[in-house]
């Protein structure tokens, strides 16, 4: 069969949009659990600061770069808790905080994202954690998106932090004196796959 040279840059016009198209689709990352810790911060009777990370964690991110849109879900171990000092983990685990024997996990569901330019800045979803859901809001610094040398695929990740109130979640122990709020701290990258 012989091609006309219209034909043929009609083709090649065609196979661009098709392949520009398949690079503009949603792709999806799974969470490298070796660069990806949850922590958190409180306040100790108004004086230092407690800290604590969460072990064991993993989730999926769905991120459309041209559309601008995405969806994150996080499930994190509360029997994972650390501090550092075992019996400060025992009774985070127990009914007065995290209760986890009856809540094994928490899950941060978040599929509101907001870009300044090619930078993720905010994702807003629900966390729910006891059992009580409640809205929440991550803002990220640092995101930024790479080819990683050893693993030869995309990474995309970032820096993220909210405040929550205990309280909206029933953890009450302790309050006044331990304070209410608590900062949690994200440091997410997460691999294309």
């Amino acid at each position: 069969m012989k091609t006309t040279p219209i034909l043929s840059v009609l083709t090649a016009a065609v196979l661009a949009t098709a392949v520009g198209a398949a690079q503009a689709a949603p792709a999806t990352y799974a969470l490298d659990p070796t660069h990806t810790f949850v922590t958190f911060e409180a306040k100790h009777f108004g004086t230092s600061t407690n800290r604590g990370r969460f072990d064991k964690k993993h989730g999926t991110v769905t991120l459309d770069k041209e559309a601008k849109t995405g969806k994150v879900e996080i499930t994190i171990e509360t029997t994972s808790i650390n501090t550092g000092t075992a019996p400060f983990d025992g009774h985070l685990k127990s009914k007065d905080f995290f209760n986890a024997e009856a809540f094994p996990t928490a899950t941060f569901v978040g599929d509101q994202f907001k870009f300044d330019g090619d930078k993720v800045v905010e994702v807003t979803g629900k966390l729910t954690l006891v059992g009580k859901t409640q809205p929440v809001t991550l803002k990220a610094s640092n995101f930024n998106c790479y080819q990683n040398p050893m693993l030869k695929r995309e990474v995309c990740g970032g820096d993220f932090e909210t405040t929550i109130k205990r309280s909206d979640y029933g953890i009450t122990y302790g309050l006044p004196g331990i304070p209410d709020d608590i900062k949690l701290v994200i440091q997410a990258e997460a691999v294309k796959q």
